[in-house]
């Protein structure tokens, strides 16, 4: 039997594509493990919805692309990943499905507290899951450059799932929480001139 534990990591040290040894807090790894967590806690979402769910496929689509992703950003840049990225294409989805689901939304005008449904939440989760990883792919791209359609990809995941979180809210006829107007909102209900 193949034992899962190694032992080769118990002095803080881990290996990335390529064979070289790094810190396990070394920001290539963290960003990695962010981009990890953000794809279990979509496992979370499908596990959530019915196999039949309109999302399931997009969903799906997005965890296999972040596999892919993860074995990018492990890859140093002297070295030539075989993984071929579709992120640019699945960006381009994201975006037609955000406009699809936004014209079937009421437009709220409030900064909304996360939450609702058991679904919302967990979207709202991974939103904010995909803006870390987001923060740490661009510490790392500062130090070694990534394809830049990863960062466009994480960051417009998390848009993505701000809005599949709502509109979760209105298929379960379940009100937003509401914090507070946003600030040209404000303005303008207080008569003041606005840019």
């Amino acid at each position: 039997m193949k034992r899962i534990y190694t032992k080769t990591g118990d002095k803080g040290m881990t290996g990335i594509h390529g064979g070289e040894r790094v810190p396990k807090d070394d920001i290539r790894i963290e960003a990695n493990g962010c981009l990890d967590e953000l794809n279990a806690v979509i496992g979370i979402v499908r596990s959530m919805l019915s196999a039949e769910d309109e999302w399931q496929q997009l969903l799906h689509a997005i965890q296999r692309e972040l596999m892919v992703v993860m074995s990018h950003v492990a890859t140093p840049s002297d070295k030539v990943n075989p993984n071929e990225l579709h992120a640019a294409e699945l960006t381009l989805r994201c975006e037609q499905e955000m406009d699809r689901l936004t014209e079937q939304l009421a437009d709220h005008g409030y900064f909304l507290l996360p939450g609702g449904t058991p679904v919302s939440a967990q979207l709202h989760f991974a939103r904010t899951v995909a803006r870390r990883a987001e923060r740490r792919l661009w510490t790392l791209h500062r130090q070694s450059p990534l394809d830049e359609a990863i960062l466009c990809f994480v960051n417009r995941l998390s848009d993505l799932f701000f809005v599949m979180a709502r509109m979760e809210m209105q298929r379960q006829n379940w009100p937003e929480e509401k914090w507070q107007e946003f600030a040209y909102k404000r303005k303008k209900t207080s008569g003041k001139q606005t840019d």
